[in-house]
């Protein structure tokens, strides 16, 4: 069940069709066909960025054969499963594994709230990890989202399990990354989900990331984890310093709509995201365009 999970992943968009609503596989195989032009690591499909939550599980089917048909053989494909039912849960991750995924990645469930004690969540992920055909990988989602907070102390005992092989920390606080690093087991691989803090964190200790910066700045987000891993940290230094502003001002601060119009501002398949998120308004377009312009991520796509 190991799987090393170093590099940089990338959160993938959704794209659907303007006229049926349904989703666009062929934009989709698109998309994956130009971001793996540069060296990620691999694709996580239906995660925050992927509007999973708006997904219902034939097209997380679809979507996730049709990247295990497109990506290439060194690349991996996460499918994130997490569900409020640790059988609805279960369900989704046999269907990833059957459908191609790699790993899956599973969010807490967060409905009941008050319920949800450590040993709940913790009886929950090992359920899961117990019959999952692939390994897992735990997701902190960010609190803006979720209000469920995985503590360190939980994590280091799912740390522990075969089948749960890392964590996505989306709470952006790189001493919440290390804390992590620290107490888990040392094979429990730690993927940061900021953008912005990709460099730091492979310092701290993490593996490598799932950021959707690299979504819009593809190339620099791949070669920060390669030059980490070649030693070449003053390159990695400087595309951290230039992907960073990308990520807070477009990722952090507008989300799903602002990616999809990156996305569109770049010649690749962004489109509308699916209601009840709307399109990002013609202001804002224009406020990702000046972003990008000033990141110099618009010129080489030729626009």
């Amino acid at each position: 069940m190991s799987q090393s999970f170093r590099g940089t992943f990338l959160p993938v968009t959704t794209p659907f069709d303007p006229v049926t609503g349904d989703v666009d596989v062929v934009a989709f195989r698109a998309n994956l066909r130009h971001w793996f032009r540069s060296p990620i690591r691999g694709v996580l499909i239906a995660g925050t960025t992927g509007e999973s939550v708006l997904l219902d599980a034939g097209e997380r089917r679809a979507l996730i054969e049709a990247a295990a048909d497109t990506v290439p053989d060194e690349g991996l494909v996460i499918a994130g499963t997490g569900a409020e039912s640790t059988r609805g849960t279960i369900e989704l991750s046999r269907q990833a594994a059957a459908a191609g995924a790699d790993a899956v990645l599973v969010q807490p469930p967060a409905f009941f709230k008050g319920a949800m004690t450590p040993e709940a969540l913790a009886r929950h992920y090992r359920a899961v990890a117990d019959v999952s055909p692939v390994p897992v990988l735990v997701y902190q989602v960010p609190l803006r989202m979720s209000t469920v907070e995985l503590g360190t102390g939980l994590v280091e005992e799912l740390s522990k399990h075969p089948n749960i092989a890392g964590i996505k920390d989306s709470r952006g606080q790189l001493d919440l990354i290390g804390e992590l690093v620290q107490h888990a087991q040392d094979d429990f691989q730690v993927l940061v989900g900021s953008g912005a803090l990709l460099y730091a964190a492979l310092e701290t200790g993490a593996v490598g990331g799932i950021v959707a910066v690299g979504l819009l700045a593809t190339a620099q987000a791949a070669e920060i984890s390669v030059a980490w891993a070649e030693g070449r940290l003053e390159d990695a230094g400087r595309l951290q310093e230039t992907i960073a502003p990308v990520h807070q001002q477009v990722v952090a601060a507008m989300g799903v709509p602002g990616v999809k119009a990156g996305l569109d501002l770049l010649g690749l398949r962004g489109g509308a995201p699916r209601a009840p998120l709307s399109r990002a308004s013609e202001a804002k377009i224009e406020e990702v365009r000046a972003i990008l312009e000033a990141a110099e991520l618009l010129a080489p796509a030729g626009v």
